[in-house]
């Protein structure tokens, strides 16, 4: 059982499954979600649109691409509101997803970013609190898991560092 945060490029870690913040749509954007598949390739695209959309605070699988990782696990995480629309349940149900389909398909390693920390505006403290909460837990069940959490900014490190010791 270990759980790592550094501070990289998400695109260029070897593991078994990286996360995605993606869209419902699935049709890439920007931040991390744009990175992916841009790094990834055409590949994963023509997956996620097989696929078709993806719910808040669900979770889906495809190909990595051009990526050295096995696989991209897509997430949906929520828009901030100001807390009173049942965000942070689905910032949960986003990374518990995420972590289950890991298991699911015989992963040892998994990669998140901060997710719903960018552009949908979720509280970088916050959420970064219910990521590691939610991973302490399901690997206290799965203790085969090796999680990394990797933060783009220095800001996020700190976070992450402080709540991951």
């Amino acid at each position: 059982m270990a759980i790592h945060v550094v501070q990289t490029d998400i695109t260029k870690m070897e593991v078994d499954a990286i996360v995605n913040a993606a869209n419902s749509s699935l049709r890439g954007g920007g931040g991390v979600d744009g990175a992916i598949h841009h790094a990834g390739g055409p590949k994963i695209l023509e997956e996620c649109k097989k696929i078709g959309g993806c719910p808040t605070g669900e979770a889906v699988i495809t190909t990595a691409g051009n990526m050295p990782a096995k696989k991209v696990i897509h997430t949906v995480g929520p828009v901030w509101h100001g807390g009173g629309n049942n965000e942070e349940d689905l910032l949960y149900s986003a990374y518990r997803n995420s972590l289950k389909l890991a298991v699911e398909n015989g992963f040892s390693s998994i990669a998140f970013p901060n997710i719903s920390t960018g552009i949908y505006g979720f509280p970088k403290e916050k959420a970064a609190a219910i990521a590691v909460k939610t991973v302490n837990a399901f690997i206290q069940k799965n203790p085969e898991l090796e999680v990394y959490f990797v933060c783009f900014d220095n800001e996020n490190l700190k976070i992450y560092q402080n709540l991951v010791k």
